[in-house]
Order: C-alpha cells, then structure tokens, then sequence
C-alpha cells in the first residue's frame, strides 16, 4: 500500500486479525495468471501483499512480500515470508528483477494505480507476468464494498476489469482479463524483446 493514501494506519491497526476475517485467496485462480507467463517463474513478489496471503499459493525458489504496513509484514515474517517494507508506486526493487508479481485484493488501497503498475512493469523480466485480483464497482456486491470501504474512512478506488486492462495497457503490459464478475483476474505480461 502507499503511504500516500492513508490506507496504511488501518491496516496496522488490524493486521493481527487480517487472516482471521479476511477470505482466503483464490489459489487456483492465481495458479492459473502465472500460467500466463512467458518465461519460468523463480521470483515472485507480492505487492502491497499485507500477510502474504496470496504469495503462499506458490511454490518457487523465491517468493516475499512488499508493504508498506510495518502490522501486516510483522504478520506475513512470522509465518515465514520474506518481506521487503516499500511503497507501491516505488518499489524497493531492481529493474527485471522479478518473474512474477501478485496484488490481490489490494490495488484499491494503493493511491496510484498507474505508478504503480508502471513500477511493476519496470521490475518484471521480460515475459513476467502480473496477476491483479480485485472487486467489481460495477456490480451490486462491487458498489456495496465501495460504500463500506468508504464508511471506514477508507480511500480505496476501484476498478472495472476494463478500466484496469487499459492501466496495463498503457503501462506496456498486455492484459488478459479472466472474469467480468463481483471478483475478477487481470493477468499483465511483460513483452520480450521484438513483440508487440
């Protein structure tokens, strides 16, 4: 999560209790958005990743969690992760360092979608995939949860899957869109050299 958004208080403040209401992560469907890849997947980070709930759906050589929230890193280091405290819009990470990145559940806190996804396009290797789990605004369920988020004093802003297939688009990152529902995938690759 940014600094920037104010977002980051809160989840300090519950980062103790995260797993214990929030749902679990759909570990076939992320499964299926690193298939998209086009290269082998060795690193993955999970950005604005909290507990690191959704990395732990992977099995690879190297996998940690980038946050901003000392409460939610605290939790995802005592259930083993690796972590790395940084801002979303300026990741703590070298150019092409990473296969693979995951943000479920967690692209609406971030203050800047499109820094964001540009940063992540910056540390993918060619090939590298980004999968983006997220809410719906468009739905009936979608506008609940704006609203609700909102009553917290939260400052989340939400995506259609078309919307955000056009932040990746314009990040140089070619879009795959898996679903259209209250939940939705957004798989992002990043080109290797000489494909458009």
């Amino acid at each position: 999560m940014s600094p920037t958004n104010g977002d980051i208080g809160h989840f300090d403040r519950i980062a103790w209790l995260y797993d214990y209401f929030s749902p679990d992560s759909d570990y076939d469907i992320l499964r299926e958005g690193l298939q998209q890849a086009e290269r082998p997947i060795e690193r993955i980070a999970d950005v604005a990743g909290g507990t690191g709930r959704a990395v732990r759906a992977f099995d690879v050589d190297e996998r940690f969690v980038v946050d901003a929230s000392s409460g939610m890193l605290a939790q995802a280091h005592a259930r083993g992760l690796d972590c790395v405290r940084g801002d979303a819009t300026r990741l703590p990470l070298d150019a092409e360092s990473v296969d693979a990145v995951v943000i479920s559940d967690a692209l609406h806190h971030i203050g800047d979608a499109k820094a964001t996804l540009s940063e992540v396009e910056r540390v993918l290797r060619p090939g590298g995939v980004v999968i983006i789990r997220e809410f719906n605004p468009a739905t009936v369920r979608g506008r609940l949860l704006v609203r609700g988020e909102h009553l917290l004093g939260m400052r989340s802003s939400f995506f259609t899957p078309d919307e955000l297939a056009r932040i990746l688009h314009a990040a140089d990152l070619v879009p795959r869109v898996r679903g259209r529902g209250f939940d939705y995938t957004v798989a992002g690759i990043k080109r290797t050299s000489g494909t458009t």
